[in-house]
């Protein structure tokens, strides 16, 4: 496959800087709040148990490390994001629901951690928006235990041709007018759809993971017709 190239990650850092504290809203009232089910999804087809250690990267305000908590329960989570501002309400969002979450500013390509610290790592979101990808899945297996998994939750493309051209519409025309009033930044809300139209998803990112040589088996589901997809890798 064609390497793919990722955006420049400090324009990505105040981006997402400038949104942040609009963030959650802004996400809510695009998707009707359905995101939060694909993550409840991505934790249960991890297979999450009680008592293991997950690391989410690019957790942004703790949504998905937060799900994470409610399956492991006295284990721990960790929740890192390389863009400080968008942290700063997650360890208040965390201890609303009663739990205990760690979270440090990291980048995901070039983590803190030891190798094999985890049971479970992953990404929701924002495997999009790095600037080497290959080399952030790199990072994921490696600070994650051999048999563990790396989860990863992220935008693509619908393929069946109705439904795709009313998504398109939506994500082309609506969305950034949607997002730019709820958060003042419409020009983020475009990259953040074109980033989505463009980047590779089922099969062609499943690939990607491959070409790290760092899992023994990676699979793919979509969901909400192919809105989003999850993806799973077994590290060796």
């Amino acid at each position: 496959m064609q390497s793919y190239q990722g955006p420049n990650p400090e324009k990505i850092r105040s981006m997402f800087s400038e949104i942040a504290g609009r963030y959650d809203l802004a996400n809510t009232v695009l998707s009707g709040g359905i995101h939060h089910l694909w993550r409840k999804a991505l934790v249960r087809w991890s297979f999450a148990r009680e008592g293991q250690s997950v690391l989410d990267c690019a957790s942004g305000t703790g949504d998905l490390a937060i799900e994470f908590k409610r399956a492991v329960g006295e284990g721990r989570v960790i929740g890192t994001d390389f863009c400080a501002e968008m942290l700063e309400p997650a360890p208040a969002k965390a201890e609303r629901e009663g739990f205990g979450i760690k979270f440090e500013v990291a980048d995901v390509t070039n983590l803190p951690y030891s190798n094999s610290t985890f049971d479970i790592s992953s990404i929701s979101f924002g495997i999009r928006n790095v600037g080497d990808p290959v080399k952030a899945l790199t990072e994921l297996a490696r600070v994650t235990r051999s048999g563990g998994a790396v989860m990863i939750l992220e935008f693509g493309q619908p393929r069946l041709p109705v439904f795709a051209q009313a998504y398109n519409f939506y994500s082309k025309k609506l969305l950034p007018k949607i997002g730019g009033w709820v958060t003042g930044k419409p020009q983020a809300y475009s990259y953040l759809q074109n980033s989505s139209a463009e980047f590779p998803c089922g099969d062609a990112f499943k690939t990607m993971m491959e070409s790290t040589g760092q899992y023994s088996k990676v699979e793919w589901r979509s969901v909400s017709l192919g809105i989003a997809y999850m993806y799973k890798g077994t590290v060796r």
